[in-house]
């Protein structure tokens, strides 16, 4: 009977958080987490703000009325964290999630507001004109792609961020704050929670399997902030802007007589300078002068009555 018990009571349970083959917005674990975690959050801020409640609220009620007054103010910011800290996971779900909340209020927004202006003919055009015009034109439409990629990297980081830190036994997921397209790809900044780094997505193989999920050919992880280790800067690679043959402008600047094909005979090139208000300097030649050679005697001392004076020197 215990055991009947326990599965009946544990169905709800896995009705809420999903069954086996259901897909799951918040998984079991990490909304427990989150519970014991408000919990605490709850009587810590109930505690602090109704004692400093409290103390402040005597000095101009009665003393009995100030704690009373103290405890009310209390729980009801406890209560506060705590249903924050609890729907924190379906919120930040929201978050990931707004861009694409927004598009869709604003694209039923208008068309309802387009609807009670004109009938369905005029409608139908105004829709065809603002879709078709991106649509044709080059920059509109590219420009119009690379926020669409910039939605789509937002969620294959967070599928990539759920996994990874699951394999490494953590509930706590990075929060992908902004995205937007760059020439090359996509630019998507990241605030990193406790327990990661950014030593943790530089491995070869992580930032591989980041590029896989991205569906791009590189990604390259940077620190945003030299302030704050947990803003991150994930660069997505998809094309490489500089690869492509570029035309030069230089041509358009040359005469239209200008004969392109015209023969060029070789010239030869100037030898010496030829300056009229320089005069010309002769050039002088110095010769190697005449060294003497060494151990040469010199010549002979005269003899005077007979002695050689050369002795006495």
């Amino acid at each position: 009977m215990s055991k009947s018990t326990g599965r009946q009571s544990g169905r709800p349970l896995s009705r809420m958080f999903g069954g086996r083959n259901d897909i799951t917005i918040i998984e079991a674990p990490v909304a427990r987490t989150y519970r014991r975690r408000a919990i605490i959050a709850f009587w810590v801020v109930t505690g602090v703000v109704g004692l400093l409640a409290g103390v402040i609220a005597s000095s101009y009620l009665p003393p009995i009325a100030g704690f009373l007054l103290g405890a009310l103010i209390g729980a009801v910011c406890g209560a506060v964290a705590f249903a924050l800290i609890v729907a924190w996971p379906v919120l930040r779900v929201f978050w990931h999630w707004l861009p694409e909340i927004g598009v869709s209020g604003l694209l039923l927004w208008g068309w309802t507001t387009l609807m009670d202006a004109a009938n369905l003919v005029v409608s139908l055009l105004v829709v065809g004109v603002v879709v078709g015009v991106p649509a044709a034109v080059g920059p509109l439409r590219r420009a119009v792609i690379g926020w669409w990629w910039c939605l789509v990297v937002r969620h294959r980081l967070r599928v990539c961020f759920s996994a990874f830190v699951k394999t490494r036994g953590r509930e706590s997921f990075p929060l992908i704050l902004w995205a937007r397209p760059t020439p090359a790809g996509e630019r998507v900044w990241v605030w990193l929670r406790g327990g990661l780094s950014l030593k943790t997505f530089e491995d070869e193989g992580q930032v591989q399997i980041l590029a896989v999920e991205c569906w791009a050919s590189e990604v390259r992880v940077a620190r945003a902030s030299s302030r704050y280790a947990a803003l991150v800067r994930f660069d997505i690679t998809r094309r490489e802007p500089l690869a492509d043959t570029i035309a030069s402008p230089l041509p358009d600047y040359l005469p239209d007589d200008f004969e392109g094909n015209a023969p060029t005979s070789p010239a030869t090139p100037p030898v010496g300078l030829d300056l009229d208000d320089v005069p010309d300097i002769p050039a002088t030649v110095k010769t190697p002068g005449t060294r003497k050679p060494r151990g040469t005697s010199s010549p002979d001392s005269p003899v005077f009555s007979g002695s050689d004076n050369s002795d006495y020197a």
